[in-house]
């Protein structure tokens, strides 16, 4: 017995009891921390998304959450200690809602989830799709009295877009940006660029559009811009 307290307990006793010491101190310095909460802004992760369907919402793709904690657990805190999750296995065309709560939250050990906020979000799920539409040039400006507009044209013509289908289907036309042809006498070419006024369809393959506009002598005044 007293070859074991002094093999094990009395050997280096004083490093044990400073080893001692610092943990009861850290205990105490940790157990008189704070509890605050906090307020963060969260993504939101999308697991098994389906590579074929593209999800829109009219809620951004984030959450606020009221979170709990140690003080300085909460303060040390990085953006991306924390995050929302959602599991998409399985889902299909469509409207879905989902869930946020606590459960759906990701955050630091010894961090509790008080509040978030929206507690659902509302998902529309559409097959991607592409079409070909024409481009719409859009002309501004005044001439001479007795001169007008006598042709527009662009090149190209058309343009392909793409985004959720039931999206696609609802453009006619891209639109350029505005050309100004005040003083145009003959033909002047412009470059400028084109869009569509939806924000989730997009030119697949974005590049200049040249207009060209001829003008020539009008007694109706017709063709004005």
């Amino acid at each position: 017995m007293r070859d074991f307290l002094r093999r094990y307990v009395l050997h280096d006793l004083g490093l044990k009891l400073l080893a001692l010491a610092i943990a009861v101190g850290l205990w105490w310095l940790l157990g008189r921390d704070p509890t605050v909460e906090s307020i963060v802004t969260a993504p939101i992760e999308f697991h098994h998304a389906p590579a074929h369907l593209l999800m829109t919402s009219s809620s951004p793709f984030e959450v606020e959450v009221m979170i709990s904690g140690p003080e300085r657990t909460v303060r040390d805190m990085k953006p991306s200690d924390i995050s929302a999750v959602l599991d998409l296995a399985g889902v299909k065309p469509g409207e879905q809602t989902f869930d946020l709560g606590p459960r759906q939250i990701q955050v630091p050990r010894g961090v509790a989830v008080e509040r978030v906020v929206p507690s659902q979000i509302h998902i529309d799920f559409n097959p991607s799709a592409t079409r070909t539409v024409e481009v719409r040039p859009r002309v501004i400006g005044s001439f001479v009295s007795g001169y007008g507009i006598t042709e527009v044209s662009a090149d190209p013509a058309t343009i392909t877009i793409e985004g959720p289908e039931n999206h696609v289907k609802a453009i006619d036309n891209a639109i350029t940006d505005p050309v100004d042809v005040s003083g145009v006498m003959g033909k002047a070419t412009f470059i400028t660029h084109v869009y569509v006024p939806d924000p989730l369809v997009r030119v697949q393959h974005p590049a200049p559009i040249h207009v060209t506009v001829t003008t020539g002598k009008s007694s109706a005044g017709a063709g004005q811009p």
